[in-house]
């Protein structure tokens, strides 16, 4: 569907060649309610798409995603430039570029997701009640899903392909800073789904940056079922203020690691270096070092030698053994998601402390314990109510493509429906089946 603003320059909602930026604000209630509109017929097409018609397109838009990568670096060396000139940090730089080989990860991605087995249609459970009843709970497409993102453009691949597998229509509404990149990635899955027989409007994406369109998404009630948005602090508390549609979020990546005394020096060397510096602006990086107070003088310190060796700012309690250079942590510091090469340090005189600090810091998203002390990690495991605990793994390790979900559409830290990272299963409701025989209630 194509507007014209009142300086003549069109702007459309259409599919497979991208969208323009729009350039009259007064059209986008219009737009997106035609997005919405749109995206609600798709996904009631998509419902009953059969396993192999989304394998196809799934598989199509890989092919075309690999096949136009030289012009997808180009449209992302665009988005690249206008971060610079916006002053974005260095870790969001790093979430923006894509190269070959993260365009080969977003290859890899979408065919990882093809190959999953289609949750729609599935028996979740099933039983027959003394009346006769059968009865059976099946997986069924949430509708419409609104997914509201900031720099990373390989979600558009990701969300869109979740959703396509799932059996959701999705509106992508992607950050000004990937602008470019996010529009050359979509029109790789229009292609996989034109290819396969599916309707484009199955995926579609807000064609401007204006932030008026987002707050126009959280209010659509009457075309969107489920809101996920994946960035930092600000976008999500935005999205949870604001939101009409119920929300699938977190709010922070406030990740710990606990170094308990039974720890084996070489894994703990390796995770914590890995969990810290492998990529520092991803939600699951660790931020809070806790140190069992042991170990602090010999294990600790060698651990934060070799952060400081490594780059990272180290911000300690006091009387924490450490190298020279460490920066004194202040309150501020306990809580706080740096994303960044910068973590906070303490020691801690064990598992209870540890524990305690935190629950009172943490913010239910990633914590991981280091040690070779069975009951420590049992304890662990049982006291904390993180959407993931992990044990002698990095954090870095918190992304549902290494859970085996192909990709992940973003980490869920509530407790209703969805937890920890949303994959194309955590994507889908049910409905019950309830088969009778002429059968009347008493």
């Amino acid at each position: 569907m194509v507007y014209s603003s009142r300086d003549g320059t069109q702007c459309q909602t259409g599919t497979g060649k991208g969208a323009r930026d729009m350039k009259d604000n007064e059209n986008i209630p219009a737009v997106m309610a035609e997005l919405g509109k749109r995206a609600k017929q798709a996904a009631q097409i998509l419902a009953t798409a059969s396993a192999e018609r989304k394998h196809a397109a799934l598989i199509g838009a890989a092919e075309a995603v690999w096949s136009r990568r030289a012009e997808i670096i180009a449209e992302n060396a665009k988005d690249l430039e206008f971060g610079r000139n916006k002053g974005l940090s260095d870790a969001m730089m790093d979430r923006l570029m894509l190269d070959e080989p993260r365009i080969q990860g977003i290859v890899d991605g979408l065919r990882a997701v093809a190959e999953q087995s289609d949750p729609v249609g599935e028996v979740m459970e099933e039983w027959e009640q003394p009346t006769g009843l059968k009865i059976q709970r099946v997986r069924t497409p949430l509708g419409v899903i609104g997914v509201i993102y900031e720099s990373r453009p390989n979600v558009t691949a990701d969300a869109g392909a979740l959703c396509l597998k799932s059996g959701n229509a999705v509106i992508l509404r992607g950050g000004s800073e990937s602008f470019h990149s996010s529009q050359a990635i979509h029109a790789c899955l229009a292609e996989g789904l034109k290819s396969a027989g599916l309707p484009e409007d199955a995926v579609q994406l807000v064609p401007t940056r204006d932030r008026a369109a987002v707050q126009q998404l959280l209010t659509m009630t009457g075309y969107v079922d489920v809101i996920v948005p994946r960035g930092g602090k600000g976008l999500v508390g935005l999205v949870q203020r604001e939101a009409r549609v119920p929300v699938f979020a977190h709010l922070e990546g406030i990740v710990h690691i606990y170094l308990d005394k039974a720890a084996d020096p070489q894994k703990a060397l390796d995770v914590v270096l890995n969990a810290k510096t492998r990529r520092t602006g991803i939600c699951g990086a660790a931020e809070c070092l806790l140190i069992h107070q042991d170990i602090a003088g010999s294990l600790g310190k060698a651990v934060l030698e070799a952060l400081a060796s490594a780059g990272v700012e180290i911000r300690a309690e006091a009387g924490l053994p450490g190298p020279d250079g460490m920066v004194s942590a202040s309150a501020e510091d306990w809580g706080k998601e740096y994303l960044d090469s910068i973590i906070a340090a303490r020691q801690v005189a064990g598992i209870d402390e540890a524990i305690q600090h935190i629950r009172e810091h943490h913010s239910q998203h990633t914590d991981c314990i280091i040690t070779e002390d069975e009951a420590a990690v049992q304890r662990f495991f049982a006291e904390l109510d993180s959407a993931i605990l992990m044990h002698n793994a990095s954090t870095q390790f918190a992304d549902g493509g290494e859970f085996g979900m192909g990709a992940e559409i973003g980490i869920a830290t509530g407790k209703m429906h969805a937890r920890g990272p949303v994959g194309a299963v955590q994507l889908t409701s049910f409905k019950y089946l309830v088969r009778g025989n002429g059968t009347t209630r008493a």
